[in-house]
C-alpha cells in the first residue's frame, strides 16, 4: 500500500500531524524505533503511578489554540509546578520571589527584597559576558551562588563563566507570595499520563514500534509520497557534517515502600557537590491518588542526572549556542533541497521546545501542509 504520509516518531509532533492527516482524509502510517508511542513524553504506569519515564513533564501554555487542540485528547487536571530548590539542606521556593527572599536575607516587605537585590546587582556594570554576570546583573551575588551557580554548571556541564548569558535572559523574580513557576493561564498533567493521551491522538492510525526508519529508509521512503521526519536532522544525512551538541539526561528511579518522600513533585539541588540535579517524585503530578482517587500507598522516584550527549545517548536539549547554530543552519540547507520531507519537532528543527511549543509548531505546519 502507498500511504500519503510516513510519519517518523510518535513524540507530540509526529502524534499531532498524523491525527490531522487522518482527520483530513489522507493514509498514514507512523513508525517509531522505541518499543512505545509518545517519544519523551511517554509515562508508564507503577504501582497506580504514571512514572515520567523521560523525565518531568508538565504542560503550561498560554496558547488557547493549544490548549483547545491538546483537550480533546486528554482531561488535564490543575497542577501547578511549584519546586522547591535544596541548598545543603536549606529549602527555598521556586521562582524567586518574596518567600524565597525573607528565607535568605529575612526580608518582609517586597520594598525591602528590592533593595537588596538592587545593592547586590550593583557589583556588575556594563553588559553581562557571560551567565554568570548576567544571572548576578538580574538577581545578585546571594542568589545565584546558592541557587543558580550550582544547578547550573550540573545540567550543562561547563562553568557559569564559560555559558552564554542568553541562556538566562529572563530570571522570573517576583515581589509576591507566588510559587506558579510557569505562570500560564492553562496548566496541568493529563489524568491517566500522557501516554494515553498520544494514544488518543493516534487512535485509528496505523503505527509500527520497534521500527528504524534510518537503518531501511529507502525501503521506507518508497512506502509515501511524503515524510514527516521527527529525529535528530543530522542523523537523517548521516552526520556528515559532523555531530549537533545536545545534553543528556539519566535517571535512577526508585519505587519506595511508603506513601511520601519529599512531599513535593520537584526538588533542584542546587549545590555543587550534589551529584543529581533534581529528584522527581512523580505521584504528585496527580495529587498522589490513584485514578479511583486514592491514596497511593507507595511512591517513585527519579534522581536525575545531566551529562554530555555522545552518540548511542538519547538526546534530551540542543545546546543552542553560535557554533551548532551555525551546524544546523548548514543541516537546514540541507534539508530545503531534499524533496518530499518535513523536519519537524525538537530534534528535526534542533530547537528547545517546550510542548505546547511542539503542538502549535505541529498546527502551523498541517495548516500549509494539509489545507
Amino acid at each position: 500500500m502507498m500511504y500519503d504520509y510516513l510519519v517518523v516518531g510518535s513524540g507530540l509532533f509526529g502524534a499531532v500531524f498524523a491525527h490531522e492527516a487522518k482527520a483530513n482524509g489522507k493514509s498514514v502510517l507512523v513508525i517509531d524505533k522505541r518499543p512505545n508511542v509518545a517519544g519523551n513524553v511517554y509515562t508508564e504506569n507503577v504501582e497506580g503511578i504514571n512514572v515520567h519515564v523521560y523525565g518531568a513533564h508538565i504542560f503550561h501554555t498560554n496558547d488557547k489554540r493549544v490548549w483547545d487542540y491538546i483537550t480533546q485528547f486528554a482531561e488535564f487536571n490543575r497542577f501547578t509546578n511549584s519546586p522547591v530548590a535544596n541548598y545543603k539542606g536549606e529549602l527555598y521556593s521556586l521562582p524567586f520571589n518574596m518567600y524565597t527572599f525573607n528565607k535568605m536575607w529575612g526580608v518582609v516587605t517586597p520594598e525591602e527584597a528590592e533593595a537588596k537585590i538592587n545593592e547586590q546587582r550593583g557589583e556588575i556594570t556594563g553588559t553581562p559576558r557571560n551567565l554568570e554576570e548576567q544571572a548576578i546583573s538580574l538577581v545578585g551575588r546571594d542568589i545565584f551562588e546558592k541557587l543558580i551557580k550550582g544547578y547550573t554548571e550540573k545540567q550543562w556541564g561547563r562553568d557559569c563563566k564559560e555559558l552564554p548569558s542568553f541562556i538566562i535572559k529572563r530570571l522570573p523574580v517576583r515581589l509576591t507570595f507566588d510559587n506558579n513557576y510557569f505562570n500560564a493561564l492553562y496548566q496541568g498533567i493529563p489524568v491517566g499520563g500522557y501516554t494515553k493521551m498520544v494514544e488518543n491522538l493516534l487512535d485509528g492510525i496505523e503505527v509500527r514500534l520497534n521500527t528504524d526508519y534510518l537503518a531501511n529508509k529507502a525501503e521506507f521512503d518508497a512506502l509515501a509520497k511524503k515524510v514527516v521526519y521527527t529525529g535528530p536532522i543530522d542523523a537523517y544525512f548521516g552526520y556528515r557534517l559532523g555531530y549537533l551538541e545536545y545534553r543528556s539526561v539519566r535517571f535512577e528511579n526508585e519505587l519506595l515502600d511508603k506513601p511520601n518522600f519529599q512531599g513535593n513533585a520537584a526538588v533542584n539541588y542546587t549545590d555543587r557537590e550534589t551529584p543529581w540535579t533534581r529528584i522527581i517524585e512523580h505521584k504528585w503530578f496527580e495529587f498522589g491518588k490513584d485514578a479511583q482517587g486514592n491514596d497511593l500507598p507507595k511512591t517513585v522516584i527519579s534522581r536525575e542526572y545531566s551529562s554530555e550527549w555522545k552518540p548511542g545517548d538519547e538526546p534530551y536539549y540542543p545546546v543552542n549556542d553560535e557554533k551548532n547554530g551555525q551546524l544546523y543552519e548548514q543541516y537546514r540547507q540541507l534539508a530545503e533541497k531534499e524533496s518530499n520531507i518535513i523536519f519537524g519537532g525538537r530534534l528535526g528543527q534542533y530547537k528547545y521546545f517546550d510542548m505546547d511549543q511542539v503542538i502549535a509548531e505541529a498546527l502551523k505546519c498541517c495548516d500549509s501542509e494539509l489545507m
